[in-house]
């Protein structure tokens, strides 16, 4: 077995005992991170000029928000839920746009604001952790 087959391979096992030993606020935590490392690959193709690489990093990122998206309760969530809807709807065109136009300026716009909502989401999960 080659090297690089070997570490997919433990990539995929450590993915895999993650999520199943995740709750449901760390499922988004590992989502988003999932999204982040999407991004951060489809800004290295762009830079390698490998546009089918870009396109299917730019997708799983864009299938990744729209998936947190769905996570979304607007009913419970309130006026924060209408805010990260719209914020992700936002990132997911701008990622098309990335896409349409290669550009790296949109993908690291896209990676910090990804950041930013992860880094909350992770705040969150402290908090509701150390409070039980």
């Amino acid at each position: 077995m080659n090297a690089s087959l070997a570490m997919k391979q433990y990539g995929a096992v450590s993915r895999d005992a993650a999520v199943l030993g995740a709750d449901s606020h760390n499922l988004i935590l590992l989502l988003m991170k999932g999204c982040l490392e999407a991004l951060a690959q489809a800004k290295g193709a762009l830079q390698q000029g490998n546009i089918e690489m870009r396109g299917k990093k730019i997708t799983r990122a864009s299938e990744i928000i729209m998936g947190l998206r769905d996570f979304l309760d607007t009913e419970k969530g309130g006026e924060l839920a209408q805010n990260l809807d719209a914020l992700y709807d936002y990132m997911v065109r701008a990622l098309w746009d990335a896409h349409k136009i290669p550009s790296e300026e949109k993908i690291d716009e896209v990676y910090k604001l990804m950041t930013n909502v992860a880094s909350a989401w992770a705040e969150i999960g402290n908090e509701v952790h150390a409070s039980k």
